[in-house]
């Protein structure tokens, strides 16, 4: 008569069971933060504007065109109503250019399909920038007042001082206002776009992409600026010529962070016959 054996003594029951729990149980999903993984201290920026030349000189009339045009008409209507689908248009026909696909003008215009969530992302950085421009105004009116002299009497011996030490300490608030914004926000269009991120979410992964490669992206911002202030002397026009070298560069620089799927590193573009796919998880742009 045999014995009946216990489940210590049936090992390959166990681990039959063990396969099968193991098959039937569903596969975990990524968190947003593996997915959206990225190069750090990836940019180096004279490099990213080379590249961005190449990729563009075979195309540049027609990237001009793109690019001055979405300028104008996001400049047509206030708060940054329509600034992101612009950028969004832009950075679309420019993903296409990067692979060698075919780009048409009116390719612009599919920025409007991220309309909510660019606008969203857009609203996110505009409104604080522009509520410490204003309060930054007001406190320099103020110093403007408070140096000046009082009618009849004689300005002070420091007053002139005060008010170009004023004027100085206000345009260098700007100045950094306006770069830490575009840093910040340095790969938030081209992730709405490429990624299909939400808003926030772009502006929320666009600010941890740029602080993990904080010394190249300043670089290249302040480099374009350079560029636009060095264009800007031929005629006050030259720096027009400069927009889509400036927008190329971007998506070279953003390449280089958030590479294509199944590729840890980006090439230099070799012509318009260079494709490197789709983007991940998306339909071909």
């Amino acid at each position: 008569m045999s014995e009946e054996r216990t489940d210590d003594e049936r090992p390959d029951d166990r681990r039959f069971d063990d396969e099968r729990f193991d098959r039937d149980r569903p596969e975990e999903t990524p968190s947003l933060e593996q997915q959206m993984a990225f190069n750090r201290k990836a940019i180096r920026p004279v490099e990213c504007l080379t590249q961005g030349w190449d990729m563009i000189k075979g195309n540049y009339w027609l990237i001009f065109g793109i690019t001055v045009v979405a300028q104008l008409i996001a400049g047509f209507v206030p708060f940054g109503i329509i600034l992101g689908p612009m950028m969004c248009g832009i950075y679309l026909c420019l993903f296409r250019q990067y692979r060698g696909k075919e780009v048409k003008f009116e390719m612009l215009f599919k920025g409007f399909d991220y309309f909510v969530q660019s606008l969203i992302a857009t609203l996110i950085w505009i409104l604080p920038v522009t509520l410490f421009l204003i309060v930054a105004y007001i406190v320099f009116i103020a110093v403007l007042f408070a140096a000046a002299p009082v009618p009849g009497g004689k300005p002070g011996p420091n007053a002139g001082l005060a008010i170009f030490g004023g004027m100085g300490l206000f345009y260098l608030t700007i100045f950094m206002v306006i770069i830490a914004a575009q840093v910040i926000t340095f790969f938030t269009y081209q992730l709405i776009v490429d990624r299909k991120l939400k808003g926030v979410e772009a502006v929320r992964t666009s600010f941890r992409a740029a602080t993990a490669n904080l010394g190249g992206v300043i670089g290249l911002v302040l480099l374009i600026m350079l560029l636009n202030l060095a264009g800007s002397l031929v005629c006050c026009v030259g720096q027009l010529f400069i927009i889509p070298v400036h927008y190329a560069a971007a998506v070279v620089a953003y390449r280089k962070v958030f590479p294509a799927e199944g590729a840890e590193s980006i090439p230099p573009p070799e012509g318009p016959e260079a494709d490197y796919g789709p983007p991940p998880g998306t339909d071909e742009a």
